[in-house]
């Protein structure tokens, strides 16, 4: 199984940004904290059973929301990214598609603001209530994401971690995390790298639990879906093709 591999060393030069001199390997196997097997198991467990739950009470919901992307602006109805995994694993990452195609290199780039043109009607009240991640539940299921944890980033912002700070992907990326809850996208970037590795040092099955109820019920609260202006302004520059978070 997937979650009792040791992970591997990812043999990639370094990404954009990384080091300044010369190349440098951006995971290492030394820097991986063990964990307890039946304690990753038990997390595994829960990531299907929650996940697998959720995508057949939703279907319904999944199959009304693809139609109504394709009504108000065509195929494709996902958005599909790559993202940095867990040991620096690169994996294709699901979402509806809330913008209109070929528009992620304009405007602001990673950053998504409430007023942000390149978003579709549907698109924006998906973005709303966060009905746009779960498609994500696939990501899930296939095991390169869990319930809870880190959320996964693109590589432009995995760049800017420490080599301490990439302790942060020593677990699988989550749907919530422990920086979701505390203010999701309005949080400083360096803030969201402290509260990831603050999950990564004290995290148990308990405090996942913990978590995802807190999340639910800021779902309703709708805090944090957007990224304020100044929050990517220095720190990662546009890619093409990006929706961020």
């Amino acid at each position: 199984m997937l979650i009792l591999s040791k992970p591997r060393v990812v043999r990639r030069a370094q990404l954009n940004g990384v080091s300044k001199g010369g190349e440098h390997p951006l995971w290492s196997r030394s820097g991986f904290k063990p964990r307890s097997r039946s304690r990753l198991i038990v997390k595994r467990i829960f990531d299907l059973v929650v996940a697998l739950a959720v995508l057949l009470v939703s279907s319904p919901l999944i199959g009304l929301i693809a139609l109504l992307i394709i009504i108000d602006d065509g195929l494709p109805v996902l958005f599909v990214q790559q993202r940095v995994g867990r040991a620096g694993r690169s994996f294709r990452c699901l979402k509806f598609r809330t913008m209109r195609v070929g528009t992620g290199a304009q405007g602001g780039g990673l950053k998504v603001s409430a007023g942000d043109a390149r978003l579709t009607r549907v698109g924006r009240r998906l973005r709303d209530w966060t009905l746009d991640e779960i498609p994500q539940l696939i990501n899930v299921v296939k095991g390169e994401m869990s319930i809870v944890g880190p959320r996964p980033w693109v590589e432009e912002q995995a760049a800017y971690c420490s080599a301490t700070e990439k302790r942060r992907f020593h677990m699988r990326p989550g749907m919530a995390g422990w920086a979701w809850i505390h203010g999701r996208n309005h949080l400083p970037f360096e803030e969201r790298i402290r509260l990831d590795l603050w999950y990564i040092d004290h995290w148990s099955l308990w405090l996942d639990v913990k978590i995802l109820a807190k999340a639910f019920v800021l779902l309703f609260r709708r805090v944090g879906v957007y990224v304020p202006a100044e929050a990517y302004a220095s720190l990662v520059k546009p890619a093409p093709s990006n929706e961020s978070s």
